[in-house]
C-alpha cells in the first residue's frame, strides 16, 4: 500500500504531535502535583486556563488550524491543574500579577466585541502573557531547581514543532507560535546555563521586589 501525503498532509501531522508533545509535558506536572512536590497556586492557574481559552478561541477565529492544538492544551492543562489545585494547591489571588491578567484577558474579550476583531483579543492576550512571564523568568534564573527544565524543553519541542505546522504565513497564524516558542527559548535558555553554573548575574534579574 502506497501511502500519499501532500506536504499539507504533513503539516496536519505536525500540529497533532506537538499538541501531545504539549500535553505530555503538563502530564509531568500533573504527576508531580499527586507526588507532593508542586503546590499550583490556585488564582494563577484559574486564570491561566481563563487566559488559555481566550487565546484558543481568539486564535482559532484568526483563521489557525493546524496549529490551533497547542493553543487548546494550553488551555486544557492549566484548566485541569486548576481544579486539582482546588484541593492539592494553595494560595488565592493575592498578587498584582494575578489581577493584572485577569483584566487584562477581561478587556481583552470586550475589544473582541467592541471591534468585531478577533486578532485584537489575540494580541491583547499575548500582551498580557508576556507580564505574567516575567515572575517565572526571574524564578528561573534566581531558583532554577523550583523549574522542571524538561518539562519545559518538552513545551519548547513543541511550539517548534507548530512552527512548521503553520498553514500559511500571515501575521494573525504566525504571532501565537512565534510568541511561545521565544518566551519557551528563553526559560530554557536561563535553566540550562544556571544549572550548569556558565549564567553571570543579571542586575534586573537579581533586584528583589
Amino acid at each position: 500500500m502506497i501511502f500519499n501525503f501532500s506536504f499539507g498532509d504533513i503539516k496536519v501531522v505536525l500540529g497533532i504531535i506537538a499538541g501531545l508533545i504539549a500535553l505530555s509535558a503538563y502530564l509531568v506536572y500533573v504527576i508531580s502535583i499527586f507526588r507532593g512536590g508542586s503546590k499550583p497556586n490556585r488564582a494563577t492557574w484559574w486564570i491561566w486556563s481563563f487566559m488559555g481559552l481566550i487565546l484558543a478561541l481568539s486564535y482559532q477565529f484568526s483563521g489557525a488550524s493546524n496549529t490551533i492544538w497547542v493553543p487548546y492544551v494550553e488551555f486544557l492543562g492549566p484548566l485541569i491543574i486548576a481544579i486539582l489545585s482546588i484541593k492539592y494547591g494553595e494560595g488565592g489571588l493575592d498578587n498584582k500579577t494575578d489581577l493584572i491578567c485577569l483584566l487584562g484577558a477581561t478587556i481583552s474579550i470586550i475589544l473582541w466585541i467592541i471591534f468585531k476583531n478577533p486578532v485584537v483579543a489575540l494580541i491583547t492576550n499575548l500582551a498580557v502573557d508576556s507580564f505574567a512571564i516575567v515572575p517565572t523568568i526571574k524564578k528561573s534564573y534566581l531558583r532554577p531547581e523550583g523549574e522542571d527544565f524538561w518539562a519545559w524543553f518538552g513545551t519548547g519541542l513543541a511550539d517548534s514543532l507548530n512552527m512548521f505546522a503553520v498553514e500559511r504565513f500571515s501575521f494573525a497564524i504566525l504571532i501565537y507560535p512565534i510568541y511561545m516558542l521565544v518566551s519557551d527559548l528563553i526559560i530554557i535558555v536561563i535553566l540550562l546555563f544556571k544549572k550548569k553554573g556558565i549564567m553571570k548575574d543579571i542586575s534586573f534579574l537579581t533586584k528583589h521586589d
